[in-house]
């Protein structure tokens, strides 16, 4: 059945290499600004409510606070995540919208086992099925036009390579702390008394789904505790080209 789409009103053409120019470096605040008066009620933000997503999302909830938060659910994060989620859905008053996989993760195990210990091709299958579909669903169904993201350029070698506004199928993609480091991260946390994921204590630095996420050392890249596939891209932050939905062979977010 194909998704119901919300109508929204789609932007003009931007000149994307003079919004590199104009937004390389410049406060996350005035990037979010410029997004919220450009696209209006066409603009969302994802989060995973992973280690360190209460910096987007208390921007967000600062400058654009009616923006829709896209929380993609597995049906299989840690139990502190989803605390987490509601911890900061409730104290940053999020304009919250979860989505699932239409087939419970349950009955997913059960008509096909446990996709993620089958290989590659059982992994792209997992993740198609409980990341990639239900954020592109919740993508049409909320009428965006364009997509805001907390991911930063140090975390993998195809997000190094990003610019603060792209496009990526036929939407456009704003990155507001791209260029942050982890200690820029670290400070916004502590400046705005603002929790970091739980389970940062225990040494996980990179959360996703408990079957496929465990600790890391301080000399490990964080990225490294994340153990689905050979590549660390779930999906959701790459153009669905063919080459590059090759990618869906990774972990997640």
């Amino acid at each position: 059945m194909p998704y119901m789409t919300a109508l929204r009103a789609v932007p003009p053409p931007l000149d994307l290499a003079e919004l590199a120019r104009r937004f390389t470096g410049v406060d996350a605040r005035e990037l979010i600004t410029w997004a919220a008066q450009t696209f209006g009620p066409g603009l969302v933000v994802s989060t995973s409510f992973g280690a360190q997503s209460a910096v987007m999302l208390h921007l967000v909830s600062e400058v654009a606070p009616e923006t829709p938060v896209i929380f993609v659910d597995t049906g299989y994060l840690f139990p502190e995540t989803y605390r987490f989620a509601e911890e900061l859905n409730t104290r940053l008053k999020l304009n919250l919208k979860t989505y699932a996989a239409p087939m419970s993760a349950a009955r997913q195990e059960a008509l096909y086992g446990k996709l993620w210990e089958e290989g590659e091709d059982g992994i792209k299958a997992y993740l198609q099925r409980n990341k990639v579909e239900p954020m592109q669903r919740a993508l049409s169904e909320l009428g965006a036009t364009a997509w805001l993201a907390g991911i930063r350029q140090g975390q993998t070698s195809h997000r190094a390579r990003l610019r603060p506004v792209e496009q990526q199928d036929g939407r456009y993609k704003i990155h507001p702390i791209l260029s942050w480091t982890e200690e820029d991260v670290n400070a916004y946390l502590a400046r705005h008394g603002l929790p970091q994921h739980p389970l940062v204590a225990q040494g996980y630095r990179s959360i996703g789904d408990v079957h496929s996420t465990i600790p890391t050392t301080p000399d490990q890249d964080p990225r490294e505790g994340r153990l689905l596939g050979q590549k660390r891209e779930c999906g959701l932050h790459l153009p669905l080209s063919p080459e590059q939905s090759a990618s869906l062979r990774s972990s997640g977010l």
